[in-house]
């Protein structure tokens, strides 16, 4: 029952007020005004904008993410560098939002500390063709910074599921390093990578309070647009437009969870 009641007042309750309000008019009624606006071009192209900061970001932080797990998995089990790397993954992984935006002003802003530094050492300009940190590249490197850690924390089990046994076994039998990973640990880790990728891509889409730090003018991601038609006051009465965006994430973000599932349902045939 509490748990019940914690899903309906966080998830059930606030899902079924966006899907009601998307679909509500403004001087009250049924309407679907609000679900056609969403093929407005300003509209798609904020949501392709955010696929795409999703998808670059979520690819970079599987690939580097999977690396670091792969070295930690090589490192002693219980060792110094595993229990420190993985608590640290653990803090990184929700170091977001306003304090995260922060810090990258603090360090790779127009008065960074990184900036200032190569300035005046390198003759290095980190801005020469423009402001890139506060468009969409800046976005991508600062989501990076916390999609990374957080690959390490779901996909780290997987790789402790391959067995030792596995790879000696393709020995015996005259594999090479390259068969090995390319006809069984390749194909073993594939859903649990392609899943923990997924799950990074929700992860990017969703954030908001980072994005909302570090961009001030526009809105060129969509959890920003909904942002505008909420608080706008040059356009008013864009409060249920708000509501038909945030039922397209959650259609999107419902539909790659959807396929996470499925991903995470094949890699636990074996992992268990």
């Amino acid at each position: 029952m509490p748990f019940f009641a914690y899903v309906a007042i966080f998830l059930i309750i606030p899902t079924l007020v966006v899907v009601i309000g998307a679909f509500a008019g403004d001087g009250g009624g049924v309407t679907v005004a609000n679900v056609k606006a969403l093929t407005s071009g300003y509209i798609m192209d904020a949501f392709g904008r955010s696929i795409l900061l999703s998808a670059v970001s979520a690819l970079v932080g599987a690939i580097l993410g999977a690396l670091l797990a792969y070295v930690l998995v090589t490192a002693k089990p219980r060792g110094v560098l595993r229990r420190v790397v993985t608590a640290a993954a653990g803090v990184l992984a929700q170091f977001g939002g306003v304090t995260l935006a922060f810090a990258f002003l603090a360090t790779i802003g127009l008065s960074g500390f990184v900036t200032v530094w190569l300035h005046d050492h390198l003759s290095f300009d980190l801005y020469a063709n423009g402001v890139w940190l506060f468009e969409l590249p800046g976005l991508i490197l600062v989501y990076t910074y916390f999609q990374i850690p957080l690959m390490v924390i779901v996909f780290l089990p997987a790789l402790d599921g391959i067995r030792p046994q596995w790879r000696e076994a393709t020995e015996s039998l005259g594999g090479t390093t390259w068969q090995y990973w390319t006809r069984v640990a390749g194909p073993l880790l594939a859903p649990a990578f392609l899943g923990s990728t997924l799950l990074l891509f929700a992860n990017s889409f969703s954030a908001y309070a980072t994005a909302a730090a570090l961009v001030s003018q526009g809105s060129p991601i969509i959890p920003l647009q909904i942002r505008s038609a909420l608080t706008s006051e040059v356009v008013l009465g864009q409060q249920n437009l708000g509501k038909a965006m945030a039922l397209g994430m959650v259609v999107v973000v419902a539909i790659v969870m959807a396929l996470y599932a499925l991903l995470e349902r094949r890699t636990a045939k074996w992992l268990g």
